[in-house]
């Protein structure tokens, strides 16, 4: 009986395979197209109400891509430097503190009132790093910042690897900053927390015209705890145009005709 029984299931296994009309055709799914992140347009973040605004940026959030990333942009402009802007804001109105000049604020603050400094110092320190980044970089300075930088650190190659290297350093959060001193002279140096160089307690004093975000909120989503490689991120979006201007405005101010 079973070489009967093998004959009979081979011949129903062959009849199967050569009948079409017992099968059944299946249309597979088209692959689905992975849309590109969207993200808050700059200019629709809102503050509340206060003295001081946000900075306009002239980029979208996902423009710095691959080297930052557009959510990670977009959490840091509409999160954090908000806070730090609606924080400062009130702490001004509650100090009655009237002035429009965020440089005059941080000349004042103290750790006396630890809320105001380190809100003033977030609204100003993150003011001009938003201001200072571009898609569009042309990786190194213009003109008269390329000849202050060679005249202070010998090259600029030499100055990016005593940035880096100041950065890569610095422990903790903070940010390290390129900054024209009480003498017209470039310098570079770090600050903790969300100091800065104009503030009373500053090691080396000056004006910043860059500064680089060494707070992990700033990379860690793309980065984790390789801020090595989002320090050396940094130099492919500078607008140096924006630090030639910074430079000239402090050389006017030190240097008056």
């Amino acid at each position: 009986m079973k070489p009967i029984f093998y004959s009979l299931s081979f011949l129903f296994l062959f009849i199967s395979c050569n009948n079409n009309n017992g099968l059944v055709e299946v249309e597979l799914p088209e692959p689905e197209e992975i849309s590109a992140p969207t993200y808050i347009e700059p200019k629709n973040v809102k503050i509340d109400v206060g003295t001081f605004a946000l900075v306009e940026i002239p980029y979208q959030f996902g423009d710095l891509e691959p080297h930052f990333d557009g959510k990670t942009m977009e959490i840091h402009f509409s999160k954090h430097y908000v806070g730090y802007t609606n924080k400062m804001n009130a702490s001004l109105k509650e100090a009655k503190i009237e002035t429009k000049n965020i440089e005059e604020v941080l000349a004042l603050v103290s750790d006396v009132n630890p809320t105001l400094k380190n809100n003033a110092g977030g609204y100003y320190n993150h003011s001009l790093f938003f201001e200072i980044l571009t898609p569009k970089s042309t990786k190194k300075p213009n003109n008269k910042t390329l000849e202050a930088i060679n005249s202070n650190f010998g090259s600029f190659d030499e100055f990016k690897r005593k940035f880096i290297q100041a950065s890569t350093n610095h422990f903790g959060s903070g940010w390290t900053w390129l900054v024209v001193t009480n003498d017209g002279k470039l310098a570079i140096t770090t600050t903790t927390n969300q100091d800065n160089p104009l503030m009373p307690n500053a090691t080396v004093k000056g004006t910043p015209i860059l500064g680089l975000d060494l707070w992990e909120h700033s990379y860690y989503l793309k980065y984790q705890n390789k801020r090595a490689d989002y320090i050396d991120a940094f130099f492919e979006v500078i607008n140096w145009e924006v630090v030639e201007k910074k430079l000239e405005a402090n050389t006017k101010t030190q240097n008056p005709a």
